[in-house]
């Protein structure tokens, strides 16, 4: 990484911990107001936090009925043996210890007009600000034969736990000389670059273990995220066993056996050892039941708050919201978070939220000691958040190995700080 990138990014970790902390109104003398944050990841969480953190009296609950978060970040790393899935989960114990109150179940209703949540076990939650951070669903079926029946034998692994282990116990039973097969969606869906690099760690894997093999990526898209980046690490790293197929040469794929599993596309079927489906995604279920997902199936939200377009008083973050160029990733959820603890906390208290910078940066491992990194700065802009020309960048591709393992450093690094910051 250059010195004008390390510096960038410095500067852009400063501006989001600057925007959390941003002095906010005395609200009034009157009944503490209450925010339900619904969600624990690292937008729920995160918000919940640093509400708390921009005025101590606001009382905030957090809705989330597991115990142990488990995060998708590095998740890819457990599929490929490169780490133990308990690496990736975290407790709600330093949550609780800010004064945040845990409802331990689940969402189940949104009374937008009453300003009120009901929990799966009767308890009814009222609220004066909202915040959903419900992460994605699945679109069971939008593929043809893809049902949640199916991912049992077709693992999806796009919500890190079981199906991650399932994912990666298929890869360790599997023959040497077997086909693994990946499916990649259409935009939008969670972490843009995701199946690159889980293509990029299970190839490191068979590269090791099982050098007969091969692994397929199909594609819906002709473009993807760090594109020239990935494909400049695949042809150094893996020459002959990974091989990428995108929508104008047959890659969309437009059903699947999982009896055989097979994946067919309209050039063709694939049947594959290993065949891992990322199937098309929308926003958590509740957010389609509080009345704040469109059509897509995804939230807009006024750019500058996250509060719906939809549903006044409710707020959208994280992957569940329509955040114009910025991407789905856990640093997008966390910076968007904070954004929008700010403006709740000043929401509350009568003023006017200012118009916020927000920042994302992706790595992602091409293989072990090989990362790379997108970074970008947003602001509002025509009812959305845009990218801010030439406040971001790319890792460059002309770097020598040891940039590419100090990349993979930062990247390990990030995930400590983030999961230190939001769990710890």
């Amino acid at each position: 990484m250059n010195p004008g990138r390390r510096e960038f990014l410095k500067g852009a970790v400063a501006a989001t911990a600057a925007a959390a902390v941003l002095p906010v109104p005395v609200l009034a003398q009157a009944a503490a107001p209450k925010v339900v944050v619904v969600g624990g990841g690292f937008a729920g969480a995160s918000c919940a936090r640093a509400l708390r953190t921009a005025d101590a009296r606001i009382a905030v609950t957090l809705v989330e009925p597991n115990t142990t978060f488990t995060a998708c970040p590095f998740s890819n790393g457990v599929i490929a043996g490169l780490r133990e899935l308990s690496a990736q989960q975290f407790t709600y114990e330093h949550v609780a210890a800010d004064g945040i109150a845990l409802a331990r179940s689940a969402a189940s209703a949104v009374d937008a007009s009453a300003r009120a949540v009901t929990l799966t076990d009767g308890t009814r939650l009222p609220y004066d600000r909202l915040v959903l951070a419900p992460g994605i669903d699945i679109r069971w079926g939008a593929l043809s034969g893809y049902d949640e029946a199916a991912s049992a034998q077709m693992p999806h692994a796009w919500k890190a736990g079981e199906q991650t282990l399932l994912l990666r116990r298929q890869l360790e039973a599997m023959a040497d000389g077997g086909l693994v097969v990946i499916s990649a969606p259409a935009n939008p869906f969670r972490c843009p670059p995701g199946p690159y690099e889980r293509a990029s760690l299970i190839a490191h894997y068979l590269k090791a273990k099982k050098p007969k093999s091969k692994l397929i990526v199909l594609d819906a898209k002709d473009a993807f995220s760090k594109q020239r980046l990935f494909q400049q690490a695949w042809a150094e790293l893996y020459p002959g066993l990974l091989e990428w197929v995108p929508l104008s040469k047959g890659g969309n794929v437009t059903s699947v056996d999982p009896a055989t599993r097979t994946l067919v596309t309209d050039f063709g079927r694939h049947q594959a050892a290993v065949a891992n489906v990322i199937p098309p995604q929308k926003a958590g279920r509740i957010a389609e039941l509080a009345g704040v997902a469109d059509r897509s199936g995804w939230c807009p939200i006024d750019p500058v708050t996250f509060e719906s377009k939809l549903q006044a008083g409710i707020h959208v973050i994280g992957d569940a919201a329509i955040a114009g160029g910025m991407p789905k990733s856990a640093f997008a959820a966390n910076s968007q978070a904070k954004t929008c603890a700010t403006a709740v906390a000043q929401l509350l208290a009568g003023a006017t939220p200012p118009e916020p910078r927000l920042i994302n940066t992706c790595y992602s491992l091409v293989a072990p000691d090989y990362g790379i990194s997108v970074a970008g700065v947003y602001r509002p802009a025509n009812g959305q958040l845009a990218d801010i020309p030439g406040a971001g960048g790319v890792s460059p591709t002309d770097a020598p190995r040891s940039a590419r393992a100090l990349e993979a450093t930062y990247a390990e690094a990030w995930f400590r700080t983030i999961t230190t910051e939001v769990f710890g």
